[in-house]
């Protein structure tokens, strides 16, 4: 059975895990896949709303990803727009590791020819230019909307229906009337729970980036791809241990999306 690792790049309660791997229901999986939502111990307080955060949220993520492939895992994927880690992992791992900002906006580019991010709060475009940046994709990003609203890495939408719905429809339909967009990505993987109400009611697709992440590590399992070793190439000496931390060996008994496959 492969398994596909998910990491969440911040410290998140347990019911939060719950919440995240909704983002990936069974009618989209391939059968046969096993899915497993690992949060790092430690590292960004909640918000990724910094280069520090940003920073901190690369090193724990690495940690918590850099010993997948010895503990069976087929590909990893870094549930978050920030993409926190993804050069580390595809250095120190042979298996394929996703970045959902990577994903999505290569993704949503075969879609459409004009880009727009739609993200909670001002705090994170840095992510998205530096993701559109590293890919050569500056020039097919029409904009960048928010809504001002803290995000809620714990919680996530769940009870802010009535007052994040609307105006992130809002922000959609700017980016598409004003910004010229023609297809959207959702900016955060903690705002999955939108991209329902979102879909039902735009003329242009919405990508849900966690979503997209998903299908994209397992298509690659299934053809038998993954990273170019000279494009990332591996340590000639590794230091996993170098954070005084050794990661929990989540063997084929854990029970994937809940707290067997934690690491905090």
């Amino acid at each position: 059975m492969p398994r596909i690792l998910e990491l969440v790049p911040v410290p998140v309660p347990d019911e939060a895990l719950t919440g995240f791997r909704t983002m990936v229901p069974e009618r989209v999986r391939f059968p046969g896949f096993d899915l497993t939502f690992v949060a790092t111990r430690a590292g960004a307080a909640n918000a990724i709303d910094s280069p520090y955060e940003q920073t901190l949220c690369d090193a724990f993520v690495l940690e918590a990803g850099c010993r997948a492939e010895e503990e069976g895992y087929d590909a990893v994927c870094v549930n978050s727009m920030s993409d926190s880690g993804l050069g580390a992992l595809r250095s120190r791992l042979t298996i394929p590791v996703v970045g959902a900002g990577q994903a999505a906006l290569l993704a949503a580019c075969l879609l459409g020819s004009r880009v727009s991010v739609i993200s909670m709060w001002p705090n994170w475009r840095s992510l998205y230019t530096k993701v559109a940046a590293e890919q050569g994709l500056g020039d097919r990003l029409a904009s960048i909307r928010d809504i001002g609203v803290r995000p809620d890495a714990e919680r996530l939408l769940s009870g802010k229906e009535d007052f994040v719905f609307e105006p992130l429809e809002r922000a959609c339909r700017l980016a598409v009337d004003v910004d010229g967009a023609d297809v959207l990505v959702l900016g955060s993987t903690t705002m999955h729970q939108s991209h329902a109400y979102l879909s039902e009611r735009l003329e242009v697709p919405i990508l849900n980036p966690g979503t997209v992440a998903y299908k994209v590590a397992e298509s690659l399992v299934l053809l038998g791809l993954t990273h170019s070793k000279r494009a990332h190439p591996a340590p000639q000496t590794t230091q996993d241990g170098i954070f005084g931390f050794t990661p929990a060996v989540f063997g084929p008994g854990s029970s994937a999306g809940t707290t067997a496959g934690m690491v905090r």
